[in-house]
């Protein structure tokens, strides 16, 4: 199985429903994105670690690092094995004295392990290729506005002035300057 390893793109911290929140992963020597669906308590755990904030007590995946830690168990990497049903499936791989150990995994909980131990996240190339055939073929899902932070969206307005899109490029600053006016407000 030919395996394709990602990083960490961004997650929106907006999305409908209220409670779910996309976590984009990118392919590490490629461009195409991964945008999976995740629950609002897995996005805060991710959150905590992209912005490597200091909690006064550990949070359930801090408590497991320590833990396997303990036992001297190393998790070596993750890997988003199936979709089924929208859902993605993973592993994850710890090693134990020299012993492989496969536990099953929610991706969320694996992508927060992950990376809490700086460990590598995979999927399968054929999951890579099915999710890259169906946004090209099916606009119902990709990654949009909604799913993106804006150090992404400031990236796209760069992108689109170089290509003289301006009418994208007005919609971008108008999307930047939206969220810059709600932090604003929220630290008020």
């Amino acid at each position: 199985m030919d395996e394709i390893e990602l990083k960490l793109h961004d997650m929106s911290s907006t999305l409908q429903p209220v409670d779910a929140y996309a976590l984009v992963l990118e392919e590490v020597n490629g461009n195409r994105k991964l945008p999976v669906i995740i629950g609002s308590l897995e996005a805060k755990a991710i959150r905590i670690k992209m912005l490597n904030y200091k909690l006064p007590r550990p949070w359930t995946h801090d408590l497991f690092l320590s833990l396997t830690r303990e036992l001297g168990v190393t998790l070596k990497k993750i890997l988003i094995y199936k979709v089924e049903d929208g859902i993605y499936y993973s592993y994850l791989f710890f090693d134990n004295a020299g012993e492989e150990i496969k536990i099953d995994s929610r991706t969320s909980d694996a992508v927060a392990l992950a990376l809490r131990y700086k460990c590598p996240i995979y999927t399968t190339a054929q999951i890579m290729d099915e999710e890259h055939l169906r946004e090209e073929s099916d606009s119902s899902f990709s990654v949009t506005v909604n799913m993106v932070g804006i150090s992404v969206l400031k990236e796209a307005l760069t992108k689109a002035i170089a290509e003289e899109n301006y009418e994208q490029a007005s919609r971008l600053r108008d999307e930047i300057r939206r969220r810059e006016e709600l932090k604003k407000q929220y630290k008020e």
